[in-house]
C-alpha cells in the first residue's frame, strides 16, 4: 500500500494538469491490471480521463460503487518540491490524504475481491476533476450511481476517525466587472472604477451569510486593475456559496445574481458565471442502514467510528442525489488537506480497507 501511495503522491495531478492526472491513472491501471481487475478508460476532453474498474462478483444485480478522484489542488512541480515522505505512522506529500490514500485503499479492496470473490458486482470509479466540482466527471458518476446498491466515497477519514454521513452543497461562481480607465491624477473624474464596484459587491455578497441556516458566501479570489495610477478598468472575483437545504441555495443564488446585476458605481457592468456545483449529501433511511453496517464492520476491524456532518463538498452529493445509499470519507484517516502540512495516518490504511470490504460482505444482512 505504501509503495503505491508513494508512486501516486510523487506525480503531479492538479486538476488543470490533464497529462499529470492521466499519468496517475496509468499507475492505477497498471496496479489493477496486475491483479486481474478489468479497467476501461472513459476519455474526458479537458480534465483527467475517468477510469472504470469492474469485478463481476458472485452475484448479479445492482453493483457497489467505490469512488475516488485523482486530481489535487496543487500546482505543477509540487511533487518534486515536497515528495512523499514518512515520519513514523504519518505520511506527507501533495494529495496524500485528499485523496490518494483513498485511491490506494480502493485499489486494494478491488484487488482483494478480484482474488477472493465477492457477493456482488463492484465498480471502481477514478475521476479527474472533483476539486472544481466535477464538470466532466459528474455525468459518469451519476450514471454509475443510478441503481447502485451502495456507494463508498474514499475521501479521507476525519481526524477523529469518523466517516461523513452528511455534507453541504456548494456553488462556485465567477464575476467579471468592466469599468473605464483614466489617469488617477490627471483626469480621475473620467474613470469608472471596477475595483470599487467589486469592493462594494463583496460587502453585499458576504452579507448573505447566515450561519444559523448553514449558508455562507465567501469571495476567495480577487484580481483587477491596470496600474496603481490608473482608475481600474476591470476586476474579477470568484465566489463560494455553501448551503444545507435546497431552498436556501435558490434564495442565496437569487441574491448573488441580483447584486451582480446592480451597479453600485454608475457606469460599471458585470457578468456572473456559475463554474461548478456540488449537491448536498443528505442522509436517508438507506444510508443510515449503510452507516450502521459500516460501524459494525469498523469494530470488527479494530476501530470505532461515528457519522459526521461537514461543510465541505464532495462527489458523494451526486451519488446520494441519484438515489444511491452513500457513505463518504471512508478512506484512511488524514487531515490538513490543501496545505503543505497535509498528512495521512498509515496505520489506518489496512483497518479502513477491511471495514469497507466487511461492509460490502454485510450488505444483504443490512437490508441493502
Amino acid at each position: 500500500m505504501v509503495a503505491l501511495l508513494r508512486e501516486l503522491v510523487d506525480q503531479d495531478s492538479g486538476t488543470y494538469d490533464k497529462p499529470g492526472t492521466d499519468r496517475v491513472g496509468e499507475s492505477i491501471r497498471r496496479f489493477l491490471d496486475g491483479h486481474g481487475v478489468a479497467v476501461e478508460t472513459l476519455p474526458r476532453p479537458r480534465y483527467g480521463d475517468c477510469l472504470r474498474a469492474s469485478i463481476r462478483g458472485g452475484g448479479e444485480g445492482a453493483h457497489v460503487l467505490l469512488l475516488g478522484h485523482r486530481d489535487t489542488v496543487f500546482p505543477p512541480g509540487e511533487a518534486a518540491r515536497r515528495p512523499f515522505r514518512t515520519d513514523g505512522d504519518l505520511a506527507y506529500g501533495p494529495g496524500v490524504a485528499d485523496m490518494k490514500g483513498g485511491l490506494v485503499m480502493n485499489c486494494f479492496v478491488l484487488a482483494a475481491f478480484a482474488r477472493a470473490g465477492g457477493p456482488v458486482p463492484l465498480v471502481g470509479l477514478f475521476t479527474g476533476d472533483e476539486e472544481i466540482g466535477s464538470p466532466e466527471g459528474r455525468p459518469v458518476i451519476e450514471r454509475e450511481a443510478r441503481g447502485a446498491r451502495a456507494v463508498f466515497n474514499a475521501e479521507p477519514g476525519r481526524p477523529s476517525g469518523a466517516v461523513v454521513t452528511g455534507r453541504k452543497g456548494g456553488v462556485f461562481s465567477a464575476v467579471r466587472i468592466e469599468g473605464r480607465a483614466a489617469h488617477s491624477g490627471g483626469n480621475f473624474e473620467h474613470g469608472i472604477s471596477a475595483v470599487e464596484e467589486l469592493a462594494r459587491k463583496i460587502q453585499a455578497w458576504h452579507a448573505i451569510t447566515d450561519l444559523a441556516r448553514g449558508v455562507t458566501v465567501n469571495v476567495g479570489l480577487v484580481s483587477g486593475g491596470q496600474s496603481v495610477n490608473t482608475v481600474a478598468p476591470w476586476a474579477e472575483a470568484q465566489l463560494d456559496l455553501r448551503y444545507v437545504e435546497a431552498p436556501d441555495r435558490d434564495a442565496a443564488m437569487a441574491r448573488i445574481e441580483e447584486i451582480a446585476a446592480r451597479s453600485f458605481v454608475p457606469g460599471t457592468r458585470a457578468a456572473l458565471e456559475v463554474r461548478g456545483e456540488f449537491l448536498p449529501l443528505k442522509p436517508t433511511p438507506a444510508s443510515q442502514r449503510l452507516f450502521t453496517a459500516y460501524a459494525e464492520a469498523a469494530r470488527a476491524s479494530g476501530f470505532e467510528t461515528a457519522g459526521d456532518f461537514v461543510g465541505g463538498c464532495a462527489d458523494s452529493g451526486f451519488t446520494a442525489a441519484a438515489g444511491a445509499p452513500t457513505l463518504c470519507s471512508v478512506g484512511p484517516v488524514g487531515g490538513k488537506g490543501h496545505t503543505p502540512d497535509e498528512y495521512l495516518r498509515l496505520d489506518t490504511l489496512i483497518p479502513r480497507a477491511q471495514a469497507c470490504a466487511r461492509t460490502i460482505l454485510a450488505l444483504e444482512r443490512a437490508g441493502l
